[in-house]
């Protein structure tokens, strides 16, 4: 969640890559270049259309492994990694909702991932879909969204309190970019270590001065199937405030469904806010009808 964010302490990782060439069948994993950087995508399943995942701030498609083998059940699924984050490079900053979407469709393209694409996108990656609909409609099957976070409390009109938190959060998670940066560890894992948490600390800054208005400035998604699934779950991390806060997240989000003529608003009462780990069931049958839909 947006006030959630983990601090990773440890060195991270770097993804192995196979070198599958791009194609619209069997499973791709690689690094694609899209001319400013490259970008990890994966790719499994078959079939059209192609749904395409897109992540909360923080969480690396690897998070979400399991539950694209799920949806490779039902058709081709791809996940990626923003700028950055994993083992795709770093970008250029600020690491904006347009930006985002500007390399995913740059991604997709050079990947060789044909569309339509099926949007799915958990929290900052909800931001991030809704400003890639907008942009690129003909593109777009479906817009599936899961808790995105409410615009007006992350444009400071709504519960200031926990709105002068995010602010904080935001210039501490600088602090520690910054630092990383500084480091005179030159491994290439201290590196990506220093480029992730300067991705996610521009993606953190960005949702409060620029992503945000860039989503609030979408008046409508016309016809695109919209599906919007709000947690039920308040998240004890906000206090006293808990439970108002939940409700206003979830009336929000309920008002977004209606930014489609086609919108429907669904409620995972017992889930918190990462839908896809505490209810995949959902999240999966939300998926399956949206792909029956578009394949009639």
């Amino acid at each position: 969640m947006v006030l959630r964010i983990l601090i990773v302490t440890a060195l991270l990782a770097l993804l192995g890559l196979s070198a599958c060439s791009p194609g619209s069948t069997g499973e791709m994993d690689r690094l694609a270049d899209i001319g400013t950087h490259s970008l990890h995508i994966r790719c499994t399943g078959t079939g059209s259309p192609v749904v395409v995942i897109d992540t909360g701030v923080g969480d690396t498609s690897e998070r979400w492994q399991s539950f694209q083998a799920q949806v490779a059940q039902i058709t081709r699924v791809c996940t990626y990694d923003r700028a950055g984050y994993g083992s795709s490079e770093p970008g250029p900053l600020p690491r904006h909702s347009q930006r985002a979407a500007d390399e995913l469709k740059q991604l997709l393209e050079n990947a060789g991932v044909k569309g339509p694409y099926l949007l799915v996108g958990h929290s900052l990656g909800g931001l991030n879909m809704q400003v890639f609909a907008s942009r690129y409609p003909d593109l777009v099957a479906g817009l599936l969204l899961l808790d995105p976070a409410p615009l007006p409390f992350i444009t400071g009109q709504a519960f200031p309190e926990l709105y002068r938190m995010l602010e904080q959060q935001a210039a501490e998670l600088q602090q520690v970019a910054e630092a990383a940066h500084q480091s005179t560890d030159a491994e290439a894992q201290a590196q990506a270590q220093a480029d992730y948490l300067e991705a996610v600390a521009s993606e953190h800054a960005a949702l409060i001065a620029e992503s945000a208005a860039q989503v609030a400035a979408i008046e409508s998604f016309g016809d695109i199937p919209l599906v919007v699934i709000g947690s039920g779950k308040p998240n004890p991390a906000f206090g006293a405030t808990a439970e108002e806060f939940q409700r206003f997240w979830i009336e929000h989000n309920r008002e977004l469904a209606t930014r489609s003529t086609d919108g429907t608003f669904v409620l995972a009462q017992e889930s918190g806010h990462y839908l896809h780990e505490d209810a995949p069931d959902v999240v999966l049958d939300a998926i399956r009808q949206m792909v029956e839909r578009v394949r009639k």
